[in-house]
């Protein structure tokens, strides 16, 4: 298997470095850097305390975590979110609480590891696994104008929602 070097820049005390769980597993782990309270309705970016250096010709795709998507209301609001070779700041994961917002607080926030799609607010803490990060070859695309798309290639036949869900 291939390696890419993406150099790393920690900028927070105590962060974890994204890891990848399994040898054979597509995304890296990543974990936020501090504690982030996220209010029912709310969008916030949930620091990592990473800078990265990608290569020319890669991105990083940020995708969500299964078991967050399955067992929380938290939505990773730009999924896949794309991180550009060019980007040196923070990476930050943007994550909505897609509960009510009209619920009414009783009391202590969720943890991450809730179970059941629980609705109210969630505390993610330091070290929680947030998000996942997928290192991806960018090929450049060269666009030529042309009169019609309609003899190149197959068409399938049908617009948004043609072939249906089954």
């Amino acid at each position: 298997m291939s390696e890419i070097e993406v150099f790393v820049e920690i900028i927070r005390e105590g962060v974890t470095l994204p890891s990848y769980a399994n040898p054979w597993d597509a995304g890296m782990d990543v974990c936020a850097a501090c504690d982030t309270l996220i209010r029912p309705g709310e969008t916030v970016i949930v620091p990592t305390g990473l800078k990265l250096a990608i290569p020319e010709g890669y991105e990083i795709q940020v995708r969500p975590r299964s078991g967050i998507s399955l067992n929380t209301p938290l939505r990773l609001s730009n999924s896949p979110g794309t991180i550009d070779a060019g980007y040196r700041d923070e990476l930050g994961i943007i994550m909505t609480n897609t509960s009510a917002p009209n619920l009414p607080d009783d009391g202590e926030p969720l943890p991450l590891s809730s179970k059941g799609n629980r609705q109210g607010t969630y505390l993610i803490k330091k070290g929680d696994r947030v998000a996942q990060l997928v290192l991806a070859a960018v090929p450049r695309m060269r666009l030529r104008t042309v009169d019609s798309v309609k003899e190149i290639g197959r068409d399938r036949g049908g617009g948004f929602g043609s072939t249906g869900v089954k």
